[in-house]
């Protein structure tokens, strides 16, 4: 596919005191920038938190899991379609997948990696020897694999990908043959401004204590820090079009990843934090050129002590509108949608939209593009 483009999502959000992505120690995960420490969200983290919430709305067959467990999924799947018993099923599935080469895990029945899938393309596998099961089952072991290793399991697994795997991409060192380009990039969340780690010694009261006895039940501590975050991420229509096999699939799915992208969280410490929140800003730019990171804007760091928020959407813009100028962009398509009443943000991005207008913009836009060429 010759032409190329990128949808850019910028987004400015506040979060509370939270602890949303531990690193080793159990504390926020944080990073240098700028000369000064920066909260910091992993992008696996937030990547996760976004899959999550597109699967949420989707049916199962469309949904990705990406996990250890591929036998044991199979062999449930078999059991269930085939009526065979577990033991049988569990034997057809090893013969299944035997050929691939997936290295075995330390625990029985797990691969030695996580792998990252469709359900339907499990259910596919299944549809291979759904209507010869109770024959395989009667199978010694040997005879089962010679019955099975010719079956297009691998073919199955290559094709067919749900919009999980053609965002993401997978990865299979030891099977190039599986490996999946990813479509997506998604940058570390990091703070817009300055941020220290501050802990929260906590208490739990015992409710049954006795008169005489009034110690807390339980002491401990929690990392927590609170920030206002940029984020970023970028889809490449073209790959993931070619991942999915179609540009309207892929077009749809853009839309379904910038919303759950703006609206996920990860919910490291949210029972303690409740820290749930949306964005305060969400641009998109199309760009047929390259993707571009416009986390430049906040190097120096925010320092306004009265609406940190406001000041790093004005940086945002600014640093967009000078970025456009300096290298002469023109972008296919911009639109926002943001909580300020902020000259630089509408000068940048034109005029505010509403969150659903934005995503309906982005697909008429994409639209157009793809479909007039």
């Amino acid at each position: 596919m010759s032409k190329r483009q990128y949808v850019d999502i910028h987004i400015i959000q506040t979060v509370p005191p939270a602890n949303l992505n531990r690193d080793d120690q159990g504390n926020p995960k944080d990073a240098k920038f700028g000369g000064v420490r920066r909260a910091r969200v992993s992008s696996q983290s937030w990547k996760r938190a976004t899959r999550r919430a597109f699967d949420e709305k989707l049916p199962e067959a469309d949904q990705s899991t990406r996990t250890k467990r591929i036998a044991s999924q199979l062999t449930e799947r078999i059991e269930l379609r085939t009526g065979v018993g577990t033991e049988a099923a569990a034997r057809i599935a090893g013969a299944l997948l035997d050929p691939l080469g997936i290295k075995a895990g330390k625990k029985a029945g797990n691969t030695a990696y996580l792998l990252f899938f469709g359900y339907q393309q499990l259910d596919e596998i299944v549809d291979l020897i759904a209507d010869q099961a109770k024959g395989l089952a009667e199978l010694d072991d040997e005879q089962l694999k010679t019955a099975t290793k010719d079956l297009a399991v691998a073919e199955k697994l290559k094709t067919g990908h749900p919009i999980g795997v053609a965002l993401f991409g997978r990865m299979v060192a030891d099977i190039p043959s599986l490996n999946v380009d990813a479509a997506t990039q998604v940058a570390h969340a990091i703070s817009t401004h300055a941020v220290e780690i501050e802990s929260d010694y906590y208490t739990a009261v015992d409710d049954e204590n006795e008169a005489d006895d009034p110690g807390a039940g339980m002491l401990g501590n929690i990392g927590f820090n609170a920030a206002t975050l940029y984020r970023y991420a970028t889809v490449g229509v073209h790959q993931l079009a070619a991942n999915l096999g179609s540009i309207d699939a892929a077009i749809e799915t853009v839309g379904r990843f910038a919303e759950a992208f703006a609206l996920s969280m990860p919910t490291g410490h949210i029972n303690s934090f409740a820290h749930r929140t949306r964005p305060s800003l969400v641009a998109v730019v199309v760009r047929d050129d390259q993707p571009v990171n416009l986390v430049s804007a906040f190097e120096s760091p925010v320092r306004q002590t009265d609406g940190i928020a406001v000041a790093s959407a004005a940086r945002l813009a600014q640093e967009y509108t000078r970025s456009c100028k300096q290298w002469g962009d023109e972008p296919a398509h911009v639109a926002v949608s943001h909580a300020f009443a902020d000259e630089a943000v509408a000068e940048a991005f034109g005029a505010n939209h509403t969150f659903s207008d934005l995503l309906s913009g982005l697909n008429d836009a994409l639209t157009a593009a793809w479909k007039t060429n």
